[in-house]
């Protein structure tokens, strides 16, 4: 089996098409194919050929590098004076010249080795030409579409390159199929074998993050800012903003008039997510109050060191304030940082000061009772007669 350098030269340019690569690289991939190839067949495995196609004619021009010597010890390498001399006047002992080889055709073996040289490259030209296209995408949110369902992992298409999204990264309880139209947050780049995967996210914080920044424009001028999401896909999410203008409702911008804003985000990451939106604020106390929003909380008592609060609240909040499989607390305390723990408040422990006095009290030794004489028994049920008379 020999190899076409005819057909070569047609599926270089096919490939190049195909692949979306420049035809000088799917080129450059070939010659160096070639080059192994020719060492295969004609030459050493060490030795420093240079071989180059013509993509018009399908012509292959091998030139092998031998070092001029005095004598010839290894053909393969080296190259007498004399003979050097014919084809360069001024060469001298120690340089080196290229001799041409014209090449018709390899065996079969050096046809396979050159068939894999080849696939291998240009799944490695691929890859950079991917990476330098994706590259800058990283963080974004792009338009995309589902090409196959496999298990738990979303294949989908991105044009020129394939992305791929775990469970992980999926919204909970949404359901995809081929051919379907949404948008995913790229996230990085994966290499592997079989080239590079993009991996992409519809669950994670910063694809809610992006959604509210195309749907609020105070955030590029910087009137209003996220400040921390928590984020539990397809269930809740808690986004907590704050402004940097003065008169500027926080809360009021990213909800939009009418909801507008905050049920656009919606329609995009489902309406089954419920999205609580809070005023952030450098006091922690008032923070973790507001992230418990819609809890009214009696009071909080913060372990600033251990980074843990203690939130009371009235018997009938209790419920309001965990949520349902605890997950008003639990998102609340991914949006501030803090380890939450929510007390009723007849159950709650009073305040260290009147605990502390009472404690003082009831340790104080119980003084003797003494007994009052008859006279001043008789005297005291008089006077008691006589106040209730008057």
């Amino acid at each position: 089996m020999d190899m076409d350098f005819k057909q070569l030269a047609v599926a270089i340019k096919a490939i190049a098409e195909e692949k979306n690569l420049p035809e000088s690289t799917v080129q450059e991939v070939v010659e160096q194919a070639l080059a192994a190839a020719y060492r295969r067949d004609y030459g050493d495995r060490e030795q420093e050929i240079r071989v180059t196609m013509n993509l018009n004619t399908g012509d292959v021009d091998a030139y092998v590098t031998k070092e001029i010597v005095d004598e010839v010890e290894n053909d393969a390498f080296e190259i007498s004076l004399k003979d050097a001399q014919v084809m360069r006047k001024n060469a001298k002992v120690g340089e080196t010249v290229e001799l041409h080889e014209k090449v018709e055709s390899f065996g079969r073996v050096a046809a396979q080795t050159a068939k894999q040289v080849i696939l291998q490259r240009l799944r490695e030209a691929e890859r950079e030409t991917v990476m330098a296209e994706f590259e800058d995408k990283i963080g974004s949110v792009i338009n995309a579409v589902v090409s196959r369902v496999e298990g738990n992992i979303v294949r989908i298409d991105l044009g020129h390159a394939q992305g791929i999204m775990p469970r992980s990264e999926q919204i909970q309880g949404e359901r995809y199929y081929p051919g379907q139209r949404i948008k995913v947050f790229l996230k990085d780049i994966e290499r592997g074998f079989r080239g590079p995967q993009l991996v992409v996210s519809r669950g994670n914080t910063q694809f809610v993050d992006w959604l509210f920044r195309a749907e609020v424009p105070e955030m590029e001028s910087g009137a209003v800012e996220i400040k921390a999401i928590a984020r539990e896909a397809g269930v809740r999410s808690k986004i907590a903003v704050a402004s940097n203008v003065q008169g500027v409702d926080p809360v009021g911008t990213f909800v939009g008039g009418h909801g507008t804003r905050v049920n656009a985000v919606v329609s995009e990451i489902g309406e089954q997510e419920k999205i609580d939106i809070v005023v952030f604020s450098d006091n922690i106390s008032e923070y973790i109050t507001n992230a418990l929003s819609p809890t009214k909380v009696a009071r909080v008592k913060l372990d600033e060191d251990k980074k843990k609060a203690q939130i009371i609240v009235p018997e009938d909040q209790l419920s309001i304030a965990i949520g349902k499989g605890g997950q008003n607390v639990r998102l609340a305390s991914k949006l501030t940082g803090y380890e939450l723990d929510i007390v009723a408040e007849n159950l709650a422990p009073q305040d260290e000061a009147p605990a502390a006095a009472a404690a003082t009290k009831t340790s104080e030794p119980a003084k003797p009772h003494k007994l009052k004489k008859k006279s001043e028994l008789e005297n005291s049920l008089l006077n008691a007669i006589e106040e209730h008379g008057e």
